[in-house]
């Protein structure tokens, strides 16, 4: 069956099966009267249900979701700024990342890959047969910022180029005109790569490049609610660009695998910006307290914006110990192997006060 795309009323979204509201605008019908017999659904929803989730939802849980997301897309546009036509939402920022390697990485097609960095970028590079263009970013002594010139000097070779700010796992934000900068270079070639810049962390960050999206069209913005809006869970992410980058995700977006609960649990997140603005700030708070106590424990800490800390310990030999100590504690840190340029560090994340106080006492 074929509904024309504009029958969706946030944006020429695609889903694998026509929405309800899609047929009902086209037929001229309420999109409760529409009954779905094309989707080998169950007509009632298990009686239990009610007894463990306060309901009712939309669509009911006995059916698939509504793959148009208009409710969360819509909830995402208030709370970014853009047309919802410039959203494509996800199962986890994971998904979103996974829809550019299936869009923007044909087989033999190569990736930048500044390294350290979020390792999915690799693996979802690799996993698309491409090659994986790694450049070293800029050493301890200067933040692991970018090294801009040597990321500069290979936009030409690549598809996709994978930049995270703040940058996990390091915490360290990139000076401000970082990602324009990548962006003007790369405007001046005749096929300019996509530009992933994974902004998972921003809440924490206060700054965003979404601004930049009208200038360069190949420009895209990764969300999540993970991150300050706690909501890890539910598997929610979005992608923000210019529509033709949207449409090329869509078109390889599976269909529904956002589930109906998560959808709802995250457009009602979305509308409470206060509620991530202030879990933002006191993870900041406690951030600079737990940062003194490893400090004060000999534990060398770099500076971070994020919800976590990078800490040198030592050499490899030495962060895999204190590793050890603290597992069996029960308390599990981020660990990088030998041959990682964050050999001798851990990371941490920022939890309680309470519980990062019990990692400070086990390392007494």
């Amino acid at each position: 069956m074929t509904v024309p795309a504009t029958a969706s009323p946030v944006s020429q979204v695609y889903t694998w099966e026509p929405s309800n509201r899609a047929i009902a605008a086209r037929y001229g019908l309420a999109p409760e009267q529409i009954i779905r017999f094309d989707t080998n659904t169950s007509p009632v929803a298990p009686d239990f249900l009610a007894d463990v989730l306060p309901g009712p939802f939309e669509p009911p849980l006995n059916e698939y979701p509504d793959s148009a997301y208009d409710a969360l897309t819509v909830a995402a546009a208030t709370y970014t700024g853009v047309e919802p036509r410039e959203i494509v939402v996800a199962a986890g920022a994971d998904e979103i990342l996974d829809l550019v390697a299936k869009a923007y990485l044909p087989a033999g097609s190569s990736a930048l890959v500044p390294i350290p960095t979020y390792p999915m970028y690799g693996v979802l590079t690799g996993q698309r047969a491409s090659r994986i263009l790694a450049v070293p970013r800029r050493g301890p002594e200067e933040g692991f910022a970018l090294d801009m010139e040597a990321v500069i000097a290979r936009l030409g070779e690549v598809a996709v180029v994978w930049l995270c700010d703040p940058n996990n796992p390091t915490g360290a934000a990139e000076p401000e005109d970082t990602v324009e900068r990548v962006l003007e270079a790369s405007a001046a070639l005749p096929s300019p790569p996509l530009v992933v810049v994974d902004e998972a962390y921003t809440e924490f960050l206060g700054r965003t490049v979404l601004g930049l999206r009208g200038r360069f069209r190949n420009l895209l913005v990764v969300r999540t609610m993970s991150k300050a809006f706690a909501l890890p869970g539910i598997r929610v992410g979005f992608g923000l660009a210019a529509r033709p980058v949207i449409e090329r995700l869509e078109g390889v977006r599976p269909p529904g695998s956002v589930s109906t609960i998560s959808a709802e649990l995250a457009t009602a997140a979305l509308a409470r910006p206060d509620w991530a603005q202030r879990r933002a700030a006191d993870v900041a708070s406690e951030r600079a307290r737990f940062a003194g106590g490893l400090a004060e424990r000999g534990w060398q800490v770099s500076p971070s914006v994020t919800n976590f800390l990078l800490v040198r310990i030592g050499d490899h030999d030495a962060a895999e110990a204190a590793a050890d100590r603290l597992l069996r504690a029960g308390l599990v840190p981020r660990t990088f192997g030998p041959a990682n340029p964050l050999r001798g560090h851990l990371r941490l994340t920022v939890r309680s006060a309470a519980e990062n106080d019990r990692l400070l006492e086990a390392i007494t």
